[in-house]
């Protein structure tokens, strides 16, 4: 018994760190709204949140009763095929939940705990099967196959509705409010703060109660028997008291919904979703236990777990403290969040996914349809939608120096509609996730509120597949790898739980340098963020200033690439060559800014303006010419080609070392912010031209000379051409930063 009490103790292990994988990745659920709307500053949100945690995890005793029973039937089980059946879920639970959180993709910790115990209990009854002789077709008597197919038809339903609902609630609450909702909802906000208190307390009537020990059956009953009679004095008493207070008060009603409703979500996914934390390890602590007070504990049946156990305060406590700080301290936490509020801001920027063939074709259908229906929708009609409807009117009002992604409208639309969805179907006992329903409604509420234009729809549409597709990942995953440790931990014992523990603790290190890595790029691209400027003046001086540090970049790959290049150091070309996306991305969001700088100048400077579109030009020439360079280099070396010939190698250093002087005295003008000599960077140039044409001569010479066969030959004129048209573009930009600041007499350095 000691090796199963030693097993035990790892489970209780395992259940921390689930627990902070696991709050992780399922925080964006209560705190998408409230971070994306900025209502508070990000500790008043946080506190309440942990508030909301903190009761929540007191109302999750009763459904612990899903990891001991709700998969596999136990009284089939002994105790060490339980403990292995435990120990394979944690393992691969962990495993799952960081790989999800590390790429900030929110996932169900309910599909994964479930398809992880129905993976595992199928391993361990297969086993037994075979050890007894017994046909394969007795499964069923094992597992309960009903439970796993109510969470698939759970998913689809879910989604679905979610996203639907979320657009049209939405999309009616737009056409009532409009992006200028402030006036009207001096009118009608009594009525709204109404509906929505109304809603959030009833979700957490039902989401709440139902798992509290204080709460009886008889009492429970009446709550669902009595739906309509608690929301219609809900509803009476919060718009009697909404009305006063902006009677008497200046209050902004929309910032307690969103408050609320956030202590509600963070509440319910505490009380039901604590047991895909701990009710494995609970479990497996609960197994022992029985196992331990009866005289054969190795050979008993485990049937006692089919009974009601009530769970250990202690345990709910210390589960919740976790969660709490682990709510407050994981990086990786944020990194899903901002993944979902990214996907639903409400203004342009730097989108995270690339577009796809199936969004692509998703958005042209949508589009095509919307069409379809405009042309049914009377002219008047149209008119009167769109003015109401109009984006334009949306004003981001910074709070602490950053603006909010979507405005406390939206906030409260998606945590009304996610509490009423969820309660609904909770009463109907139907089975869905949480996070399902809270990321599609937001998700819906986004595309009604036409934060998916023309211009970002196929990458936000590309994000919601991938998430969504990262959820039938998951049950998958789940299933197959809990089902193969399962089988190591059964026929390898204690080392099979060694190797498989080492095994998950290099994947969650390697896992952590690799967030590290991906924020430290997300920390790079917020050297350009100009949302807190609104001076045009400041704003064309930060544009150069971005410039310069894309030019330093520049730099830096045309040595890295041209030395690797002349070396043939394939791998260092590899590393470069998938520095490409991020120089793009560099470009992107400067041309991006620019654009911002534009609609921020003042009537007065239009007459400068169109010096900028010289800028834009510059940086995308500059970036496809580096691009070319890199690219070709690195599918010259990774071909196994020859590489360039010693005369070729002297002659394209030289044009290296004159690109690199003129980039290198570019940039530093516009990072240290000083004057200079126009006329001196144009004599760089002019030498870098005289000598690119005296190298096309000697290249002709070799090609005539059967020197320098076809491949290198491109290669060589590409490098020499890209070099030539870097210099021009870098003299361009700098010709604009001179008129600019010299000729209008600004200071750059003010």
């Amino acid at each position: 018994m000691e090796i199963y009490m030693v097993a035990v103790a790892i489970l209780l292990a395992l259940a921390v760190a689930d627990l902070i994988f696991g709050v992780s990745n399922d925080a964006v659920n209560f705190l998408n709204s409230s971070i994306g709307s900025r209502v508070a500053p990000r500790f008043v949100i946080m506190i309440i949140a942990s508030l909301g945690i903190i009761a929540g995890v007191m109302f999750s005793s009763g459904m612990m009763e899903v990891a001991r029973k709700g998969i596999f039937h136990p009284g089939y089980f002994l105790m060490p095929e339980l403990i292995t059946i435990f120990m394979a879920v944690m393992l691969t639970d962990i495993l799952l939940l960081d790989l999800f959180n590390t790429f900030g993709l929110p996932t169900s910790t309910t599909v994964s705990i479930v398809f992880e115990l129905l993976g595992a209990a199928v391993a361990v009854s297969l086993i037994k099967i075979g050890l007894a002789g017994d046909s394969f077709m007795t499964l069923p008597k094992y597992i309960n196959s009903a439970k796993a197919l109510a969470i698939i038809s759970g998913i689809l339903l879910s989604v679905v509705i979610a996203f639907v609902v979320g657009a049209v609630v939405q999309l009616v609450t737009r056409l009532i409010f409009t992006f200028d909702y402030e006036k009207r909802l001096k009118r009608y906000g009594a009525l709204w703060g109404g509906v929505s208190l109304s809603a959030i307390v009833y979700f957490i009537l039902i989401k709440g109660a139902k798992g509290a020990s204080f709460v009886t059956p008889e009492m429970l009953a009446w709550i669902k028997g009595h739906s309509l009679l608690i929301l219609s004095v809900n509803f009476v008493v919060f718009a009697l008291l909404f009305q006063v207070l902006m009677t008497l008060t200046r209050i902004n009603i929309l910032k307690p919904i969103v408050l609320i409703g956030t202590f509600a979500l963070a509440m319910a996914f505490a009380a039901n979703d604590l047991v895909n934390f701990i009710g494995v390890p609970l479990a497996g602590f609960n197994c022992y236990t029985i196992a331990g007070a009866s005289a054969n504990p190795l050979t008993m049946s485990m049937e006692a777990l089919q009974k009601p156990i009530q769970s250990n305060t202690f345990f709910l406590l210390i589960a919740g403290a976790v969660m709490v700080v682990t709510l407050w301290l994981s990086r990786k936490a944020r990194t899903v969040t901002r993944t979902e509020v990214s996907l639903g801001r409400q203004e342009e920027g730097v989108e995270r996914f690339e577009a796809s063939q199936l969004s692509q074709i998703l958005v042209r259908m949508f589009t095509q349809a919307a069409d379809s229906v405009k042309r049914v929708i009377p002219p008047g009609l149209q008119r009167s939608m769109s003015r109401r409807l109009d984006p334009s009117q949306y004003q981001s009002r910074a709070l602490e120096g950053e603006a909010p992604s979507f405005d406390l409208l939206r906030a409260s639309v998606n945590l009304i509609t996610a509490s009423a969805v969820v309660s609904f179907a909770t009463s109907l006992k139907l089975p869905l996730s949480t996070t399902y329903v809270t990321f599609m409604v937001a998700m819906g509420s986004s595309l009604a509120d036409q934060a998916w234009g023309r211009e970002s729809a196929v990458y936000r549409v590309t994000g919601v597949l991938t998430v969504i597709g990262g959820w039938f990942f998951t049950a998958l995953m789940a299933f197959t790898v809990s089902l193969v440790f399962a089988f190591a931990v059964y026929h390898f014992r204690v080392s099979g739980v060694v190797l498989l523990l080492g095994l998950v603790g290099f994947a969650i290190w390697h896992s952590f340098h690799l967030h590290e890595r991906r924020e430290s790029d997300i920390q790079e691209l917020e050297v350009f963020n100009l949302k807190k400027v609104k001076d045009s003046s400041l704003a064309v001086k930060t544009s150069f200033e971005h410039s310069g540090i894309f030019l330093k970049e520049i730099h830096g790959h045309l040595n890295t690439c041209l030395e690797s290049l002349f070396k043939e150091d394939l791998k260092q070309l590899r590393h470069t060559r998938k520095q490409t996306k991020k120089i793009q991305g560099w470009s992107n969001i400067i041309v991006a800014n620019i654009f911002k700088t534009l609609r921020i100048l003042q009537k007065e400077d239009v007459r400068n303006t169109h010096r900028y579109s010289q800028v834009i030009s510059a940086l995308q020439e500059i970036t496809e010419s580096m691009r070319d360079v890199i690219l070709r280099s690195y599918v010259h070396i990774s071909n196994n080609h020859k590489g360039l010939l010693p005369v070729q190698i002297r002659e394209l250093g030289q044009v290296q070392a004159c690109v690199s002087e003129l980039l290198e005295h570019a940039f530093g003008v516009l990072l240290e912010k000083r004057s200079f000599d126009y006329l001196k960077l144009a004599e760089m140039d002019r030498r870098l031209r005289e000598l690119v044409e005296e190298f096309d001569k000697n290249q002709i010479g070799r090609i005539q000379a059967e020197e320098s066969k076809t491949r290198l030959s491109i290669l060589f004129y590409a490098v020499s051409g890209n070099a030539l048209k870097i210099s021009e573009h870098t003299l361009n930009l700098m010709s604009v930063f001179r008129e600019t600041f010299m000729v209008n007499g600004w200071k750059f350095d003010e």
